[in-house]
């Protein structure tokens, strides 16, 4: 709730208000402790009241039970006990529902949640990818080689284009870009199918989430809550950390610089954070701890829910000066020391031990300390905290369909759009590029046939002349052996009848002979 322009949170043993100053809500804040101890009722609170100030706030639904603020909320006996413990009616508390939004990456119980491979930067997918330095070289190459043809990553079918494009042209680019390793090209095409295993594929597309569309507020003023449904994103903690690390950078990205204001421009809740730094790559977790510690100076506050502090990074953890410590349990030497860890983050209260008061809460108490008007830590501070004004609790199908579609940004995100870009794009080059080759390679054919074609009558031609020449030189041949015969015998008749038989059987065969050689000379 808004008590004296400050979010009040909570009373402590005194009954005194304890409040979370909105001018120091972009330090970051940690709310943790096991289940079933009062974290959700604290991140509800808490988001009510960033909303009732007029501050778009950002919620990752874990459990599905975030989702009651598209309703008010319910009165019962306990909730009128916990009315009259705090004094809440004097304070216009009352049941209201707030201005919701839903989202989902999967498209099944909210608007669906997309950005393009363009978008995300190869920067953040390589780390994402958990590629190495020459991976990501190759990545960025790809991505400007993308850029300089206007080939259009949208989707990550649109990007193992690429990089098979790349691969198989390497030739081309090795002048201009440099030469690429096929094997790490190899390696990028693996863990990128690995992502659209986990879910990727569906991330990625278009209409593509214009974040500045989070910056509403709905009736009285009140800021948006978006609540992204993530009983099945926070399966994958490297989807989850894809999605809060493209949020984040591209906030730090459009956001100017605004250093610390009365109240913040925008404020993230990330549930079950220790699923979120779960297995995460390094590479993955620098850049989680390098964004978080730059974005407050843009107006954002990004609080971590979790179980235990032990979750979070020591280099994450130290950037939260705002904490809401609930009930932990210590049953074995591990447990008691997260204990102590837990404790000792806190500045330390003369009253009490804070490790001992950690382990005896109740539900709906917390040890708690925000940051003061100098941006120090208050003493730590035991108390129980208010309760929400929208309903504690899931909703059903109806109202959720019924939020979903009846949402303003609804029409602009629900359809998916396909549009031509760097697939469509390589593989009719691919297919235009085909067809060059089958038309050439059949021209050269044709022409190889025509000149075998060619080659072969020019052979019967000059075999057919052959054939004639021959045919005239037997013809000449005959008939030179005819005439030269008959003359021959006519002269040795004539010789023989001379000379006697002799004569005549050598003067035939001597002069035919005579005669067909002239004749041959002749005819040549």
């Amino acid at each position: 709730m808004i008590r004296d322009g400050k979010i009040w949170m909570a009373n402590n043993e005194n009954g005194e208000p304890v409040y979370l100053l909105p001018k120091m809500a972009n330090r970051h804040g940690l709310i943790a402790g096991a289940t079933g101890t009062g974290k959700t009722i604290t991140l509800k609170v808490m988001a009510e009241s960033f909303s009732d100030m007029g501050v778009p706030v950002f919620l990752a639904d874990v459990k599905g039970d975030i989702a009651g603020m598209l309703c008010p909320g319910v009165d019962s006996e306990n909730m009128q006990n916990r009315i009259k413990k705090f004094g809440l009616d004097e304070f216009g508390f009352n049941y209201h529902n707030y201005p919701t939004t839903l989202w989902d990456v999967f498209g099944k119980n909210g608007i669906q949640l997309r950005t393009t491979i363009t978008e995300m930067g190869p920067t953040l997918l390589a780390r994402i990818l958990d590629l190495n330095d020459t991976q990501t070289d190759i990545l960025t190459i790809v991505y400007k080689i993308a850029d300089d043809n206007n080939l259009a990553l949208i989707d990550t079918k649109d990007l193992k284009s690429m990089l098979n494009y790349v691969s198989e042209n390497n030739g081309e680019f090795a002048a201009e870009y440099g030469v690429f390793n096929k094997q790490s090209i190899g390696a990028i095409m693996r863990a990128l199918v690995s992502l659209e295993l986990a879910g990727g594929e569906t991330f990625f597309g278009e209409p593509a989430i214009d974040i500045r569309d989070w910056f509403s507020t709905g009736e009285q003023g009140r800021g948006m809550i978006h609540i992204l449904d993530s009983q099945s994103l926070i399966n994958n903690g490297t989807l989850y950390s894809m999605f809060l690390l493209y949020m984040l950078s591209e906030l730090f990205e459009i956001m100017p610089e605004v250093g610390d204001l009365e109240k913040p421009k925008m404020v993230f809740f990330f549930d079950e954070a220790h699923l979120l730094f779960k297995d995460t790559p390094k590479h993955l977790l620098e850049k989680i701890e390098q964004v978080v510690k730059l974005i407050r100076s843009k107006g954002i506050g990004v609080y971590f829910v979790t179980q235990n502090p032990r979750d979070i990074p020591d280099g994450v953890l130290a950037q939260l000066g705002n904490k809401v410590q609930h009930a932990l349990h210590a049953y074995s030497p591990a447990e008691q020391k997260a204990v102590k860890a837990a404790a000792d983050s806190f500045r330390e209260n003369p009253a009490f031990k804070t490790a001992d008061v950690i382990e005896e809460l109740g539900t709906g108490e917390a040890v708690v300390s925000f940051l003061m008007e100098d941006g120090t830590p208050s003493i730590v501070e035991k108390v129980a905290i208010l309760p929400p004004q929208s309903l504690m609790g899931g909703i059903d199908d109806s109202v959720r369909d019924s939020s979903i579609k009846g949402s303003i940004l609804y029409t602009k995100y629900a359809n998916a759009v396909d549009p031509e870009s760097a697939y469509e794009l390589l593989l009719r080059m691919g297919v235009e590029k085909a067809k060059a080759e089958a038309e050439a390679k059949e021209a050269a054919e044709a022409a190889k046939l025509e000149a075998k074609e060619q080659a072969a009558k020019e052979k019967a031609e000059q075999r057919e002349k052959e054939k004639e020449a021959n045919r005239k030189r037997r013809a000449a041949k005959s008939v030179g052996t005819t005439v030269a015969g008959t003359v021959g015998r006519e002269v040795g008749k004539t010789f023989g009848k001379k000379f006697g038989k002799f004569g005549q059987t050598l003067g035939g065969n001597t002069g035919a002979q005579l005669f067909r050689g002239l004749l041959n000379t002749l005819l040549k």
